[in-house]
């Protein structure tokens, strides 16, 4: 019985002997199948951190990708130009406005005369022929850049208004300076032959005699003429358009009536 314990503890013995150099070729093969997990961590790739998390947003890597607080510079760098933008838009439209306005506007009529500038208040109502004897240096007023109104004729700095009815030199006068003008006052051969071909019929123009010197409206002296031959006696000036230009003017009574220019100058 003894000799079989020991023969079953020997066997055991060279069991347990043999089992140890398998445990350790599997140790070995272990070893080398699995790496240090040290040496796993020295060979990181280099986009570990790409995906890294700081609090609930993700942050970027400094890869090319923005972080959270370039993103917030961004949105304030966006409003900044969005009201610059707008800013600019508002000055375009308020300029437009003012161009399309100011292409517009008209000087005033012209107040250039020596009364107003000595008496501003005078204000004392009078007929023109009053006030022509009273102030002979006073001037017809300029109407600045307003053109001639409907009716009426525009010959060089001038409008021309031919009537179509019938009154005496003074009406005729009074007609046109309510108007804004005067009887027309003829200076230049190119005036004279515009209202010989505009008219066909016979015209007071702004000619009177006065101590027997024949004076225009303004109070200039008549000093180029186009009387035409055998004259009538009379005071007064009319234009006799259905005569050549050359000489078509003829005397006739101031209080005869018949047709009449008015003359506005610009």
């Amino acid at each position: 019985m003894e000799m079989n314990k020991l023969n079953a503890e020997k066997e055991s013995k060279e069991d347990e002997g043999a089992s140890k150099p398998m445990l350790e070729v599997k140790t070995e093969a272990l070893e080398e199948a699995e790496p240090d997990p040290y040496c796993r961590l020295q060979n990181l790739p280099e986009d570990v951190y790409s995906e890294a998390c700081f609090g609930d947003s993700p942050v970027k890597t400094k890869a090319g990708k923005q972080t959270g607080g370039n993103a917030h510079l961004y949105r304030a760098l966006c409003l900044f130009l969005t009201v610059i933008c707008l800013i600019l838009l508002l000055v375009v439209i308020v300029l437009s406005l003012k161009l399309q306005t100011g292409s517009k506007v008209c000087p005033e009529r012209e107040e250039t005369t020596a009364v107003d500038k000595q008496n501003p208040s005078f204000a004392k109502p009078c007929d023109y022929d009053q006030c022509q004897a009273q102030f002979p240096y006073l001037q017809p007023r300029h109407i600045g850049c307003q053109q001639c109104a409907d009716g009426w004729l525009t010959f060089e700095h001038s409008c021309f208004y031919l009537s179509t009815f019938r009154l005496s030199w003074d009406q005729s006068q009074r007609n046109c300076t309510s108007r804004g003008g005067s009887l027309a006052v003829i200076t230049s051969q190119r005036v004279q032959n515009f209202l010989s071909k505009e008219g066909n019929l016979k015209y007071w123009i702004g000619l009177r005699n006065k101590a027997n010197r024949w004076t225009w409206v303004n109070n200039t002296v008549l000093q180029e003429s186009y009387w035409a031959e055998n004259q009538s006696p009379g005071d007064c000036g009319i234009l006799n358009s259905e005569s050549p230009p050359e000489k078509n003017w003829i005397k006739a009574s101031c209080e005869a009536h018949t047709y009449f220019i008015c003359q506005l100058h610009l």
